[in-house]
């Protein structure tokens, strides 16, 4: 298995899932920045091998996939972040465009038989009515948004070339707000707050009445492993998949200011300052599709997400050795359900941590 950003915060927490299932994993991506990053704290480098390079680079990645020659193709390596979007649209679209086709190329090349490319909730043309279903429009009303619905299209575009001239199976995932330790992404909420309390300062809040469809990291990323196994299988597993919180599991950012308030050892002070930037006041999926068709539910709950997330964070500022920390909690979600992960080579079930 290949992973595209696994130097970032979900990839990595990708990676050594698909690792403790027992799959061989390679990833390629960046190297981490400076400061924290859940890459080092985790060690995901230790447990996998690793190939350097950016997404934009045709030929490095189609170097490094025909090198590899993975089975599968996880790709999340990205520009993720919507304010970013706003400061540097060039390199959102040429990360979040240019880089799937990038690495869609080297898979067809490299013999693949499935590439599944994340993209994001906000590919999706806002609606307030309903939450939102694989089949709506696509679309955006930002760079980071278009990036994303532009993403899906080179899919599409793509899966019809490789019907007719052969190529890896092809699949979108769509997931909400993530959750979990180890993101030290500035501007996002949950480790702003964890930050905030270890620190003694305040936190910023853009839009306190804004929904989104928040999850801890290892609900979407079973759901990713799940949708893979799926479509090595089938060309009917192609196409697009929503990964969500479980129906009416979507809050809005001052419930989740609040929830996370109650985990802390000691409340955290917040100030609303609103930005300038436009961002969709609500943004929920529809997981049917993958509930039905995969058999895959998020493993766990809003609360139990943001405990799991609390407590990550309060080992890491412990000084704990944050590996081994990582590992049960892979295992416990794991074991906790999320989709039958024996197909493919992944091995047996894990057994429940401790």
């Amino acid at each position: 298995m290949l992973v595209t950003g696994h130097t970032g915060f979900k990839g990595g927490w990708l990676a050594l899932t698909l690792r403790m299932l027992g799959a061989d994993v390679v990833g390629f991506g960046l190297p981490a920045g400076q400061g924290p990053s859940f890459y080092r704290a985790a060690g995901v480098g230790k447990e996998i091998e690793e190939r350097f390079g950016d997404v934009r680079d045709a030929a490095v990645v189609r170097r490094t996939l025909v090198e590899v020659r993975p089975q599968t193709v996880f790709h999340l390596a990205a520009q993720p972040l919507v304010l970013q979007g706003y400061e540097r649209p060039h390199e959102t679209f040429a990360v979040n465009v240019l880089g799937v086709v990038n690495v869609l190329d080297a898979a067809a090349l490299a013999g693949a038989e499935a590439v599944v490319v994340v993209t994001s909730d906000k590919c999706y043309r806002p609606r307030k009515d309903r939450p939102h279903r694989e089949d709506d429009p696509l679309g955006g009303h930002d760079p980071y948004a278009a990036s994303k619905a532009a993403a899906e299209l080179a899919v599409e575009g793509y899966r019809a070339v490789f019907r007719t001239r052969g190529g890896p199976r092809l699949a979108t995932a769509r997931a909400g707000n993530v959750i979990g330790g180890g993101d030290f992404t500035e501007t996002r909420l949950v480790p702003d707050l964890i930050l905030a309390a270890h620190q003694g300062r305040t936190v910023q809040l853009r839009r306190p009445e804004a929904v989104r469809p928040w999850q801890h990291v290892l609900c979407p990323v079973l759901g990713y492993i799940l949708l893979a196994e799926r479509l090595a299988e089938s060309e009917a597993f192609e196409g697009g998949w929503n990964f969500g919180p479980r129906r009416s599991e979507a809050a809005a950012v001052g419930e989740i200011v609040d929830l996370v308030q109650q985990l802390l050892p000691s409340p955290v002070a917040v100030e609303v300052s609103p930005v300038d930037e436009p961002e969709d006041g609500y943004l929920a999926l529809d997981s049917g599709k993958a509930e039905a068709l995969l058999g895959w539910q998020a493993p766990l709950r809003l609360r139990e997400g943001l405990k799991l997330t609390v407590e990550w964070y309060r080992d890491y500022f412990a000084g704990l050795e944050m590996s081994s920390k990582t590992a049960e909690q892979i295992e416990e979600v794991v074991a906790t359900g999320g989709g039958d992960h024996t197909a493919q080579g992944f091995g047996p079930p894990l057994p429940a941590a401790g």
